[in-house]
C-alpha cells in the first residue's frame, strides 16, 4: 500500500473526503518525524514504537576487492511493532 492508497482507505472508512484524510495523515507523519528527528521515542500503543538508535562504527569488507573499510557511526530509526500488530500478523 502506498500513501495515496493509504489516503483512499482513510477517506473510505472515515467517511472524510480524500482532502480531509490527506492533510490529517500528512500533519501525523510531520509530527512523527519532528519528533524523531529531535530523538524522542514515538508510541502507539497496539500499533508500534519509532525510536533513533545509534549504531556503532565497525569495520566491513568491500566485497568485489575483498579491502577492509571503516563504517562509521550513525542515527538510525528502529520500529517496533505492538503486541496487537504483531498478533494480528501471526
Amino acid at each position: 500500500m502506498n500513501k495515496a492508497e493509504l489516503i483512499a482507505a482513510v477517506a473510505e472508512k472515515s467517511g472524510a473526503s480524500k482532502k480531509v484524510a490527506a492533510d490529517v495523515i500528512n500533519a501525523a507523519l510531520a509530527v512523527t518525524e519532528g519528533a524523531v528527528k529531535k530523538g524522542d521515542s514515538v508510541v502507539i500503543t497496539g500499533f508500534g514504537s519509532l525510536k533513533v538508535a545509534t549504531r556503532g562504527a565497525r569495520t566491513g569488507r568491500n566485497p568485489k576487492t575483498g579491502e577492509s573499510i571503516k563504517i562509521p557511526a550513525k542515527k538510525v530509526v528502529k520500529f517496533k511493532a505492538g503486541k496487537a500488530l504483531a498478533e494480528a500478523v501471526r
